[in-house]
């Protein structure tokens, strides 16, 4: 395999099951701020779900977008920190970049809202893949000096992730 240029997502859910205090954070801001936003889409009220105000009125995918400025504050407190992804020797990845995603939501049940944070990874050099292992280094690395090392991190395959970026 030959090295390449690739950005990570991790891709984080959040429901009223989540217990870290960000989490929280993320869940009732965002909530609270899909209750305001889409009285522009729901003006009667007679649609309940993220779902159904979504196919009543196309304009209402606007809502990922501005929901996802209320929880601003939480992605600033990680402090480019992606919670819950580690490499083998247990370092926490950093973003360089986040998206809100609203999964669904319900304007009459709390608890039936759930969104996802796509944390986003900078450039990073892709060497190999080892089995379910990638061996990165951050940044560009395409162009070093043979026999100059490199400092790299195993990071291993799991759900949530993706090489959302390939060069």
């Amino acid at each position: 395999m030959s090295k390449a240029l690739i950005k990570i997502t991790y891709r984080q859910v959040i429901d009223a099951a989540s217990v870290a205090n960000i989490e929280k954070g993320i869940f009732n801001a965002s909530y609270d701020e899909f209750l305001l936003k889409c009285q522009a889409y729901n003006p009667e009220g007679k649609h309940k779900t993220f779902t159904e105000m979504k196919a009543a009125d196309g304009r209402a995918n606007s809502l990922h977008y501005k929901a996802g400025f209320a929880i601003g504050p939480y992605i600033n407190l990680l402090q480019n920190k992606m919670p819950h992804l580690q490499d083998t020797l247990e370092k926490q990845l950093t973003f360089e970049t986040h998206k809100f995603e609203m999964i669904e939501s319900d304007i009459t049940n709390k608890a039936a809202h759930k969104v996802a944070v796509h944390y986003i990874t900078q450039t990073h050099t892709l060497f190999a893949i080892i089995g379910e292992y990638f061996l990165l280094a951050e940044g560009d690395k395409l162009t070093i000096n043979p026999g100059e090392p490199v400092e790299t991190f195993m990071l291993k395959m799991q759900p949530g992730i993706a090489v959302s970026s390939y060069m």
